[in-house]
């Protein structure tokens, strides 16, 4: 019989620091793009959500369009998405980041609003009451006040976009993605293991920056 090999690369086990050492490279370059990819969609749908949150509140009417056109975008599966876009914008990275940004507006919108709702009267009347106009009460009462509602949103945006960047591969800009397609469809068990776990590092680690930046701007709820 012939003895199993003691490379772990050969023997293609799922924990292997042999392909650590060897592709630290290539793993570079893929959490770089995924990183890239994920904080520039989830900013490009931020300034997309905030004016159309705005928009919603300064005129009810508008709140029902709003949140139903961001729950349709969201209801398009990723490969249908990719698809309607792709004549815009061909296989690029555009392409996953404009994506990635549509999916994130129901969260980001939804919680805006929640936030703006969730201002107390009081706030709003003692803003007036020391003789600020609308847009300054927006812009020093509202908005701070409606942070953690807003930042909730955000962070489950960010973390589905960790997600959903993997989706990119499906174009040749998945981050990760990449790596984890391309492992299993060699059924390189090493190679899909590592992308995977280092996606899950990438969420949790996105989490908990927003979370300490949620503790930074909200002081007063620390007392």
């Amino acid at each position: 019989m012939t003895a199993p090999p003691d490379d772990c690369l050969a023997r293609n086990d799922w924990i292997c620091g042999d392909y650590l050492a060897t592709r630290r490279h290539i793993l570079l370059d893929a959490v770089l793009q995924h990183l890239h990819l994920t904080v520039v969609s989830v900013l490009l749908g931020l300034a997309i959500a905030l004016p159309l949150a705005l928009v919603a509140r300064r005129w009810r009417w508008a709140v029902g369009p709003v949140l139903g056109l961001t729950t349709v975008l969201y209801t398009i599966p990723s490969l249908a998405m990719f698809s309607l876009l792709l004549p815009l914008y061909g296989l690029s990275a555009t392409l996953v980041i404009v994506g990635l940004a549509l999916y994130s507006l129901t969260l980001l919108v939804r919680n805006i609003l929640a936030g703006l709702a969730g201002v107390p009267e009081e706030a709003k009347e003692a803003a007036r009451g020391m003789g600020y106009g609308p847009l300054r009460q927006l812009l020093a009462v509202e908005l701070p006040l409606a942070v953690p509602a807003a930042m909730a949103g955000l962070r489950i945006a960010t973390v589905s976009a960790v997600a959903l960047t993997t989706i990119g591969a499906i174009v040749g800009h998945g981050g990760l993605g990449n790596l984890i397609y391309a492992g299993m469809n060699s059924y390189f068990k090493a190679q899909v293991l590592t992308a995977s776990v280092l996606c899950v590092v990438i969420a949790v680690a996105f989490d908990l920056l927003l979370l300490g930046l949620e503790r930074l701007l909200t002081p007063w709820r620390r007392v």
